[in-house]
């Protein structure tokens, strides 16, 4: 009896789905390959992890080491307990990731886990890599400070120095006044003045005058000798301080040093503000105008005491003039801003770190690079699950089949059926052999004695 269509039909659907098994572990042999290699990377995981956890904890140690004070031995073991804490930390937190981030595929799912990644990374930069960052450049953030701290004092330097020596500009006025009026009292003299030679009233006047100007000129330049000392004192010490910062020794003993010598400085900036001569001007402005007091003619005629009283009277308005000059002059010096230098602060690798952060941009980087590297393996390894998950997948399925893809599926399956038989052939067996064997029909199936055949049910129904 010959098979109906339906059976025909069964069957070119079942050699379908054994086609499309077979092929479908044709199309997934780069999935397989992708397995293969997270097998063989698994143990190159977890070390490569384990070492950037150790390396995180190292420079961990280092960094909290600096923030600890007490017994060395205190502080060596709370350091030590630390730095494993946070090495162990790290490596778990990047193994459950790295273990459960990629097998999760919803959406909302995949949404929590980047965003416990993302938590877990501002826990790890909080609690190793600024740590890690003070390690790597706490030295030179220190250098830092004191080298800005040099520029301030430099220029608070220069600054009460340059206030210091403004009362010079003085000197050149102060000396012009005092050689005018010696030079009338030699005038006044010859007569020239009075018209009467001698020494009478006028002249010890002006020489009296002379005499106050050139002692006023003396003493600016007195205190510029003073003001050129403590400058090079001044820079006597910043010359150390610059030694200092330059140093190879441990930044701890050269930060107390520099400490030493910023105080020592200040105490110079501090004199070099005293030290200023603009207030002595200014006081001897002031009374050689309010305190002048002319003298009485002495003249031995009435003609003589009168023209010795109108020269008085016009020294006395050359006098308050010259006074009210050196005194608007000193006035403008006084009225510079004095410098207020601010006391050096030593502070601690970590918070150098932090706060001159712009100037290391490099060394951050690199302290956080160490942990959080393994965040890259993490979306490695998803995207490699990914591409397995997708690759794994069947082209077709068989309810989605057309009838010339069916077609198609039964031509390949029967081409793989030849190829199979073909192989398994013995090697003893002629050619002749195996084709007739081949081209023989499958022998029926023995029927059970106890299965009636459907063909001889309906006879026996119909009769």
């Amino acid at each position: 009896m010959k098979p109906g269509p339906f059976a025909d039909a069964g069957l070119a659907t079942a050699q379908g789905q054994i086609m499309l098994a077979r092929t479908s572990s044709v199309f997934a042999r780069p999935s397989v390959q992708l397995s293969a290699g997270l097998q063989r990377l698994e143990v190159t995981l977890k070390v490569t992890t384990a070492i950037l956890a150790l390396a995180a904890g190292v420079y961990t140690y280092l960094g909290v080491r600096e923030l600890l004070n007490g017994n060395a031995t205190m502080v060596f073991f709370a350091a030590v307990i630390y730095s494993v804490a946070v090495s162990i930390g790290i490596y778990a937190f990047w193994i459950f990731l790295m273990q459960f981030m990629p097998h999760v595929v919803s959406a909302r799912g995949r949404a929590l886990m980047f965003g416990c990644m993302a938590l877990g990374s501002l826990m790890i930069v909080a609690m190793s890599s600024w740590l890690n960052a003070s390690a790597l450049a706490g030295a030179a953030a220190i250098q830092q400070h004191l080298a800005i701290t040099v520029q301030n004092y430099t220029r608070d330097l220069d600054i009460a120095n340059t206030n210091a020596i403004a009362a010079q500009s003085l000197l050149p006025d102060i000396q012009l006044a005092s050689g005018r009026f010696a030079k009338l009292a030699e005038a006044e003299r010859a007569g020239s003045l009075t018209g009467t030679s001698g020494s009478g009233t006028v002249v010890q006047l002006l020489s009296q005058m002379s005499t106050q100007l050139d002692g006023l000129g003396q003493e600016v330049q007195a205190s510029g000798k003073r003001v050129g000392g403590l400058f090079d004192q001044g820079s006597k010490h910043l010359n150390k301080m610059r030694e200092l910062i330059s140093d190879r020794g441990p930044i701890a003993t050269r930060s107390d040093a520099f400490a030493t010598e910023s105080l020592a400085l200040m105490s110079i900036i501090a004199n070099l503000q005293q030290t200023s001569v603009a207030p002595a001007v200014k006081r001897t402005a002031v009374s050689l105008s309010s305190g002048f007091i002319a003298p009485a003619a002495g003249g031995r005629t009435a003609d003589l005491a009168d023209r010795q009283t109108a020269v008085v009277s016009k020294v006395e308005a050359s006098v308050a003039a010259q006074a009210a000059s050196l005194a608007d002059a000193a006035d403008k010096i006084l009225a510079m801003p004095r410098v207020e230098p601010a006391r050096f602060q030593p502070i601690s690798p970590a918070e150098a770190v932090l706060r001159y952060a712009g100037d290391f941009i490099p060394s951050w980087a690199g302290a956080i690079s160490i942990d959080l590297m393994p965040a890259v393996l993490v979306l490695i390894l998803c995207v490699v699950h990914a591409a397995i998950r997708q690759e794994g997948r069947p082209a077709l399925s068989a309810s989605s089949m057309t009838a010339s893809d069916l077609a198609a599926a039964l031509q390949i399956a029967r081409e793989l059926e030849d190829t199979r038989r073909g192989t398994e052939r013995p090697a003893d067996m002629p050619a002749a052999a195996a084709a007739t064997t081949e081209a023989e029909p499958e022998r029926a199936a023995p029927e059970d004695k106890n299965v009636t055949p459907l063909s001889s049910a309906r006879a026996g129904k119909t009769t």
